[in-house]
């Protein structure tokens, strides 16, 4: 790295409680189930946060920058800390050892233990830098450089050399400029912008942009990948974008984020650093505790996974294990799961609340349940009955056995609801969640698979206000 790493440790503890997070954003998505190189979802990857050459985001519709906005409320003498994390591609080949000395390009080398292949490492990498919040004013821009680099690695088994693995990495070029102005009002608040850019000069000016250097494949070396910024302060507070105060909610609107989503993260819910992520999150965001370890596998859940990564082949998990060191550190974490672990993945409650107990009123008092039944089970709770509970719709009133035509509403969102306006259908319960939202559990007249749908009690959901009552109901 270039001079722009300067208090780069004084920048890392200052985010010592987001980095869990902030990891978790660097690989989402970063190696796929079944976790080998070959699998076809595998060979398109990265699709969050990926900064490419300007040149080449032209033409490809994809973006060079990511620009951050947040509101700060800075203390006089106050500092801004800065880190931008970011995965830089290391494209490695294979290359198999000749009998007679050298090596020669392969498309895999297969051991005893694991299958190596061609493959794209993600190395990350840190820009640190801290900077006098005083000293931001319109423009503070600190470029920086990751230098190109090939590394060689020799692959041996039973003490013989059988190839070798090439490392290489191109030339990052990119830059971090922010700014910063003050708002109108009796507030001490100040618009906060940060622009990453990525800043290589790619592909050369003579390159045929039709050819090679449109190649997705060719850029991503040169991109910033899973790019993310973290942004602290060592006196005062950000405001949160999603939550604001009330007096700083139109400032809060005004702020323009482009593939940047910031939210609060500092620890123990303090407000003195936010990660702007590619994706979006809520404020204060956490890794669950019952999460073994990192599984890599975007927008997917541990249980699955586990199970899932469990079920593969002893081929499989070889060629798993020479894809990536990460690939292999899920197959060997599935592996070796006790079943312990795995049960406490099924699920969690973590807002309980006591809703009984000696203050509850004589009236509620058929409402209290035995020790160890279900805090709500239908079959307990006498107050409802789906088969005979009934609900006034235009002043009819409207139950189990009761025909009606549907209505579905705006707020709905299956395509497949426009193939059921106006169709008629057969109420077959009257449903009253937790919440206290009716719905009606209905069944579409001249369906042929009616009767089997009703024995499954496989049924189609509405509200009220999206059936009407036909004359006979």
């Amino acid at each position: 790295m270039s001079a722009a790493t300067a208090g780069a440790a004084d920048v890392g503890s200052r985010f010592d409680a987001a980095r869990a997070v902030a990891d978790a954003v660097l690989f989402e998505g970063y190696v796929l189930y079944p976790y080998r190189a070959s699998a076809a979802k595998n060979r398109l990857r990265w699709q969050f946060g990926v900064l490419v050459p300007p040149r080449w985001g032209r033409d490809s519709g994809e973006s060079s920058f990511q620009r951050t906005e947040c509101l700060m409320e800075p203390r006089g003498g106050a500092r801004l800390f800065a880190e931008l994390r970011f995965l830089h591609a290391r494209r490695r080949t294979v290359q198999r050892a000749l009998p007679g000395g050298g090596f020669a390009p392969a498309a895999e080398l297969e051991l005893a233990d694991r299958v190596l292949t061609p493959w794209d490492e993600g190395v990350e990498e840190r820009v640190g830098f801290t900077v006098p919040v005083a000293a931001i004013g319109e423009g503070h821009t600190v470029p920086f450089t990751v230098p190109a680099r090939e590394e060689t690695e020799d692959v041996r088994e039973d003490g013989r050399l059988v190839g070798r693995l090439v490392h290489t990495r191109e030339e990052l070029n990119g830059r971090i400029v922010l700014s910063a102005a003050d708002l109108p009002g009796p507030y001490a608040v100040r618009r906060l912008t940060a622009v990453v850019d990525n800043t290589a000069d790619w592909p050369p000016a003579d390159t045929d942009q039709g050819r090679d250097g449109a190649d997705r494949t060719a850029a991503l070396p040169r991109s910033l990948i899973s790019a993310h910024l973290m942004l602290g302060l060592d006196a005062g507070r950000f405001l949160s974008l999603t939550d604001p105060p009330q007096w700083a909610a139109a400032a809060s609107q005004a702020c323009e984020n482009v593939r940047s989503w910031p939210v609060l993260a500092g620890c123990d819910g303090r407000a003195d650093v936010v990660l702007a992520s590619p994706i979006i999150l809520e404020d204060h965001p956490a890794i669950a505790p019952e999460s073994p370890g990192a599984l890599y596998d975007g927008l997917e859940i541990d249980e699955i996974l586990a199970l899932r990564t469990a079920t593969l082949t002893d081929q499989e998990k070889r060629e798993a294990r020479g894809t990536d060191p990460r690939a292999a550190a899920v197959i060997d974490l599935a592996d070796s799961m006790p079943p312990e672990v795995l049960e406490r993945l099924h699920g969690a409650v973590r807002s309980l609340r006591e809703i009984t107990g000696p203050g509850t009123p004589a009236g509620d008092a058929d409402l209290l349940l035995e020790p160890g039944t279900p805090w709500w089970d239908p079959a307990g709770d006498r107050t409802v009955d789906p088969d005979t509970d009934r609900v006034v719709i235009d002043g009819r009133q409207v139950g189990a056995g009761c025909r009606v035509a549907l209505r579905p509403g705006l707020r709905r969102t299956d395509a497949q609801d426009l193939f059921l306006v106006g169709r008629s259908a057969l109420v077959e319960a009257v449903l009253h969640d937790v919440d206290g939202g009716v719905h009606l559990a209905v069944t579409v007249e001249g369906d042929p698979g009616a009767d089997i749908r009703r024995e499954q009690g496989r049924f189609l959901y509405f509200q009220p206000d999206e059936v009407t009552p036909l004359e006979d109901a």
